[in-house]
């Protein structure tokens, strides 16, 4: 027997619209399983649909030509991909690849615009996420310069458990030096230093956190700033957690 497919009110967005404007989007969302390592858009590419993810994680990215790479968000079941297609772009700076595997429903392109167009509540909240990611995207930037690498994992780490809401990682310690733009031998040295503080328990392809608090308390003020904006700009997700 197949697996039912997860309702697309799993996405906290498109759990918070009006049940007529739901009704509405319904019969043009289209489920698409995201696999992991999956490039769901190149920098520059055209952007055919708006994906709401209801399960995984989603890696905004931008690569240099040397082929170096840097995590600027995440995005989970909190928000959306491809905010391109309502802000007035063709094409998004960034690329973006499932980090951990998951679900989304995808909405096209015509559809989107339509809806915006109408000035209603996917609209606002459309609008309401950007900002956050925005301040996510920034708040990375300020991070990756002015803080240790011992603290960016931390946040990275907290920020990745709150979207899976899982304690655990199914990741390699070589995708998460991709992600922050770190050499691989220095992920393992911090990962090492965690695991020995009783933090994270490190297996092959696999990241457990133990500690939550512990983590909480060695993190930078990166993650709560992010955090406040979120649940202040979307006041749902508080309650979500």
């Amino acid at each position: 027997m197949s697996k039912a497919v997860p309702e697309p009110n799993q996405n906290l967005i498109l759990a918070e619209l009006p049940k007529a404007d739901y009704a509405r989007l319904l019969p043009d969302l289209e489920y698409v399983p995201m696999p992991l390592g999956w490039t769901m858009s190149e920098s520059g590419d055209h952007v055919k649909y708006l994906h709401f993810p209801i399960s995984g994680i989603v890696s905004l990215m931008y690569v240099l030509e040397d082929g170096s790479s840097s995590e600027v968000a995440l995005v989970g079941n909190e928000g959306m991909v491809g905010v391109s297609i309502f802000m007035g772009g063709d094409s998004m700076p960034s690329s973006t690849e499932v980090q951990s595997a998951g679900g989304a429903y995808r909405l096209p392109r015509k559809v989107m615009k339509q809806e915006f167009a109408l000035g209603g509540q996917l609209q606002h909240l459309a609008l309401l996420y950007t900002q956050a990611l925005i301040c996510q995207t920034s708040q990375t930037a300020v991070c990756n310069q002015h803080h240790v690498l011992d603290q960016r994992m931390c946040r990275w780490l907290l920020m990745s458990i709150d979207r899976l809401h899982d304690n655990s990682l199914s990741i390699t310690q070589e995708m998460i030096s991709n992600l922050l733009g770190v050499r691989r031998e220095s992920i393992t040295e911090v990962a090492s230093e965690l695991q020995k503080d009783d933090l994270i328990e490190c297996s092959r392809g696999r990241i457990k956190v133990i500690n939550r608090g512990g983590l909480e308390t060695r993190v930078c003020e990166c993650y709560s700033v992010v955090n406040k904006e979120y649940e202040r700009l979307l006041g749902f997700l508080k309650a979500a957690k």
